[in-house]
């Protein structure tokens, strides 16, 4: 997806746009910087870009003028990063075309992961979507049947995967182990909780093992089980 991306930068303040460069190098694409308004509308006219960067407070033309422009062009994706973070603001910048609001200070890494998914997005729109449950540091795929925790990929088996699936749907929901049972093995539940004890145990093992500095698995006594917040 990156093979010749340019994501224009339009930010006034020489470091943060020299930063923003940087985390745009950092996933191969490439960044143009400009520093004005006025400035990004010259790129603008000489060519397509795949992301425009905007800040809203810049020289000359505000920014919200300048995001006026690009939606009455087409359809170029815009992320505004701004320190004018009010809601107001980012609502108004949403309605007037923005794809995006990130306020500064920003992080690193969300700024990165923004330019990412936004790319995907729009240009790749008819790309089916992971179906990733998410819960603490644990990312379950439920297309590839895997499981990390941490990092660190973890093997269950067709049972655990299941009752971790189940409780990662909902993940503040008590399940009672008449629930797990009948959800997971598909059958009438009689009573046995020992199958279900064991294979919840295992599961919460396994997770544990992966991290031990966090708790994942939660026992309500009397009740059931739930993800631990």
């Amino acid at each position: 997806m990156n093979d010749m991306i340019n994501i224009l930068v339009v930010e006034d303040d020489n470091d943060i746009n020299q930063l923003l460069c940087r985390i745009i190098k950092m996933s191969n694409y490439h960044p143009q910087p400009a520093y004005s308004g006025t400035e990004a509308l010259l790129y603008l006219e000489k060519q397509q870009w795949d992301l425009v960067l905007l800040d809203l407070m810049l020289p000359g033309m505000a920014g919200e003028e300048v995001l006026e422009k690009i939606t009455e062009k087409g359809s170029t994706p815009v992320i505004i990063i701004s320190a004018k973070n009010e809601k107001r603001t980012k609502i108004t910048s949403l309605r007037k075309g923005a794809d995006d609001f990130i306020s500064k200070p920003f992080d690193i890494d969300e700024v990165s992961a923004r330019i990412d998914s936004l790319l995907r997005r729009t240009r790749y729109p008819n790309e089916p979507k992971k179906q990733i449950l998410t819960h603490k540091d644990i990312q379950l795929d439920l297309d590839s049947k895997t499981v990390l925790v941490n990092g660190v990929n973890v093997s269950l088996t067709a049972r655990e995967f299941n009752i971790l699936k189940l409780l990662m749907t909902t993940p503040y929901k008590v399940f009672s182990k008449a629930n797990v049972f009948e959800s997971v093995w598909n059958e009438p539940y009689h009573g046995d909780d020992n199958t279900v004890n064991v294979h919840v145990s295992n599961l919460r093992n396994k997770l544990t093992k992966a991290n031990p500095n966090e708790e994942y698995i939660e026992t309500i006594w009397g009740m059931g089980y739930r993800m631990k917040s």
